[in-house]
């Protein structure tokens, strides 16, 4: 292990289910990127840029639950700002979304 937190640190970090509900191209982007909006239920849609174009094409996002932190501050990425962080698992350069195993309510908690 190399950083140690506490509970009481994670409990700070707000994960959400959301749903994407559209996928944008961001050829601004350092590194390939697409532009995502996300529907967190009662928290609203929000935004996010993601490193995931190699195993994603932008039909299969559409509609797929995903698992993001909705509480970072806000991250201007080029003219686009950036207003959650998409979780995954990265192996090599891959990145695999983390999403639940069935469909859940948008903005459920993840713990």
């Amino acid at each position: 292990m190399e950083k140690i937190m506490t509970f009481e640190g994670f409990s700070k970090v707000d994960l959400r289910v959301g749903t994407i509900v559209e996928v944008n191209d961001f050829p601004e982007a350092r590194n390939p990127s697409y532009q995502i909006l996300i529907d967190f239920g009662p928290l609203g849609i929000k935004k996010s840029s993601a490193q995931i174009t190699t195993l994603y094409s932008k039909e299969e996002l559409l509609d797929r639950q995903i698992v993001a932190v909705v509480n970072f501050a806000k991250k201007q990425i080029g003219k686009f700002m950036s207003e959650c962080l998409v979780i995954g698992a990265v192996d090599n350069k891959d990145v695999y979304l983390l999403s639940p195993e069935v469909r859940v309510k948008n903005g459920s908690t993840v713990v």
